[in-house]
């Protein structure tokens, strides 16, 4: 009776986490380059049941009544990088990237990102920012050095190859990488990303474009109803087994 208990549990924790993950990709579909998560479900290993009820030969001995499920837990998170819609802006600081590959920017504090989101502006020292501020990387096509793009106050064109020419000079490449194992990737908020062992990419850039998420309204509603429609169902059996324990505890064997 315990052991269904916390069976009946297991699921609502699951089921629980499960609806924070749709939720959360719901309240992204309107984020730039945003990329769904699922969550991935696995079972307990499941228990032997044996007692020594069997008698042989005068003497009790070990009987395997079968095996028994603890319920499921959560395995992991992972992120699909599908491919979003690109929908055109006619805004020359918005990019989006058309296959693999990620933009490189970087925070104050000097650390590097990688996003898929390319809603970018030029910021007040006409410097090419993201919606958080963090300069978006290029190489220099003078020096080769990575650095942050200075517009200034020129007019910006891209090629499809994110090669930059401010007011008709060839300035910069938009710094692009890509990685062997998107496993290694994680999400650390602002729609940025950290990962392990990126590489320079050659990724196909659009200008004046943006990548819309990859998030499936219609399919995410549905996992939502379907998640919610399993909580209650386990609720009710939690429910269900307290009331059971409850009467074994007060009244069974009451005289």
């Amino acid at each position: 009776m315990i052991r269904s208990f916390y069976t009946a549990v297991s699921g609502m924790i699951t089921q629980e986490a499960k609806q924070d993950v749709i939720t959360n990709n719901l309240a992204n579909v309107n984020t730039v380059g945003f990329k769904g998560d699922t969550l991935e479900v696995k079972p307990f290993n499941d228990v032997l049941l044996q007692n020594y009820d069997k008698v042989v030969a005068g003497r009790n001995v070990r009987n395997v009544i079968g095996g028994i499920s603890l319920g499921s837990g959560i395995d992991s998170v992972n992120t699909g990088f599908t491919q979003g819609t690109i929908q055109s802006t006619g805004i020359s600081t918005d990019f989006a990237i058309d296959g693999r590959g990620f933009f490189t920017v970087r925070r104050p504090d000097g650390n590097e990102f990688y996003t898929r989101d390319g809603h970018f502006h030029v910021n007040i020292n006409g410097i090419l920012v993201d919606d958080s501020g963090n300069e978006v990387m290029a190489r220099d096509a003078a020096t080769g050095d990575i650095g942050a793009i200075d517009v200034g106050g020129g007019k910006m064109t891209s090629d499809p190859y994110g090669n930059i020419s401010i007011n008709g000079t060839p300035r910069y490449k938009i710094y692009t990488v890509d990685f062997n194992d998107y496993n290694t990737l994680t999400k650390v908020g602002d729609n940025l990303y950290t990962g392990t062992n990126p590489v320079e990419y050659n990724a196909v850039v659009r200008q004046n474009s943006l990548e819309k998420s990859n998030v499936n309204v219609v399919n995410a509603m549905s996992d939502l109803l379907t998640t919610m429609r399993s909580f209650e169902t386990d609720q009710k059996a939690v429910q269900s087994i307290d009331e059971t324990l409850d009467k074994l505890v007060n009244e069974v064997g009451k005289v």
